[in-house]
């Protein structure tokens, strides 16, 4: 067959060829993917029907819809765009001819094909853990929930983005949005899981302050700093001064926990409907070497340290004054067949005689550190509340303060 009736038949075909030298090129391109089966994908169309759509990708991920490498498309057809980014990685941005792309900052869009087009998929590596420094960046935590992130200071009033995220003028009102979460199925009236916090926090004995959300309605449930931790590490940290008031499984570090909390305190304010925790909300997973004062209201399934308890509570204690209808505990409201082990509330203090677990102690037995000792709590006196020996978990002034966090401050 000679050149020119090879050329007379793919232009019939609708491959328009200027110059001999870009036909020779078109036809081993066109010889090459006969066998990939790339020929049957791209239409056949003249070149006044259709525009093409050329992407790229940066290091660290791929397009896999529609994929890598240039597509002919119908006039205004409406391409899905998306891509992954591999292990240690994540998705920054569309770059490139991005008018009609639908979210530029969304790794699943789509682009309108207006013209020809040339875009790219931009990559980043992570840093691990990811640092917080401000609200803006613990806010930034709900768009990868299952990242690794490290507190790198206290967070207040007086950080930046608290007006905007965190204060009580903050989402018209509500305050702090909890990290992770569930949804509501509209259609049925039932709670489905949603986005649960998968990842690790630590907050390296740094303490968030001065926290407020005021979200009491029906449209969600799981509300604290975190609202549903599924796997998830939540440790190190203090919870000073908190303002929280939800509707189900409130607690002022985490709504819901099914992963772990360790190591952490809180020093707040917990108002709910049902199950409600001065720490957590509904345990499903562990809670450990941890402790709670403040005030915990609510109408049922209320504890000084957690609300309800389908877990494990180890060595820890809540110092809280309690108050409710039903189900009301000094450390633990409802137990549905959880384990609670080594663990206290100040009888006093709480105004509850009762708990659905551990064990009840007059104030001045909760600050003797034979009580702990007893339980074999890492434990250790130390002469005033302004030393601290690290090598043990726990600290206290023997008979002047409650056992506290050896890395906690005085304040």
């Amino acid at each position: 067959m000679t050149l020119t009736s090879l050329m007379i038949q793919y232009t019939l075909r609708g491959i328009y060829v200027k110059k001999a030298g870009i036909f020779l090129i078109t036809l081993a391109l066109i010889a090459g993917m006969a066998g990939c089966g790339l020929e049957q994908d791209i239409p056949h169309l003249k070149p006044e029907e259709y525009f093409q759509l050329t992407i790229c990708t940066t290091k660290g991920g791929e397009v896999t819809t529609p994929g890598r490498g240039p597509f002919r498309y119908n006039k205004v057809t409406v391409v899905d765009l998306v891509a992954e980014a591999e292990e240690g990685y994540h998705f920054v941005v569309w770059t490139g001819d991005v008018d009609t792309v639908a979210d530029v900052e969304k790794a699943t869009t789509t682009i309108t094909m207006n013209d020809h087009y040339s875009i790219c998929a931009n990559f980043a590596l992570m840093k691990n853990p990811l640092e917080i420094r401000d609200w803006y960046d613990l806010d930034a935590i709900r768009c990868s929930l299952g990242g690794n992130y490290t507190l790198m200071n206290d967070l207040d009033s007086t950080t930046p983005g608290y007006q905007d995220l965190a204060g009580p003028t903050a989402n018209q009102g509500k305050g702090w949005q909890p990290i992770g979460d569930w949804d509501r199925d509209p259609f049925v009236d039932i709670y489905y899981l949603y986005l649960p916090f998968t990842g690790s926090f630590d907050g390296q004995g740094y303490g968030i302050r001065d926290l407020f959300i005021s979200r009491p309605g029906t449209d969600g449930v799981g509300v604290g700093l975190f609202g549903f931790v599924d796997g998830g590490v939540v440790e190190n940290l203090g919870l000073v001064n908190a303002e929280v008031t939800g509707h189900v499984y409130v607690g002022s570090l985490v709504g819901e926990n099914r992963g772990t909390v360790r190591n952490s305190y809180s020093t707040s304010s917990v108002t709910g409907e049902d199950v409600g925790g001065g720490l957590v909300g509904w345990n499903k997973g562990t809670v450990s070497n941890s402790y709670s004062s403040g005030n915990v209201a609510g109408n049922g399934s209320v504890g000084g340290l957690v609300g309800r308890n389908a877990g494990t509570v180890s060595n820890s204690y809540s110092t809280s004054s309690v108050t409710g209808d039903e189900n009301v505990g000094g450390l633990v409201g409802l137990n549905e067949e959880g384990i609670v082990s080594n663990s206290f509330w100040d009888t006093e203090t709480s105004g509850q005689s009762t708990s659905a677990d551990g064990t009840g102690k007059i104030t001045a037995e909760m600050k003797s550190i034979t009580t702990f000792t007893g339980a074999t709590w890492d434990i250790i006196a130390v002469v005033d509340p302004g030393t601290r020996n690290p090598s043990y978990i726990w600290n206290i002034v023997d008979g002047q303060t409650y056992p506290f966090l050896s890395w906690q401050s005085v304040s």
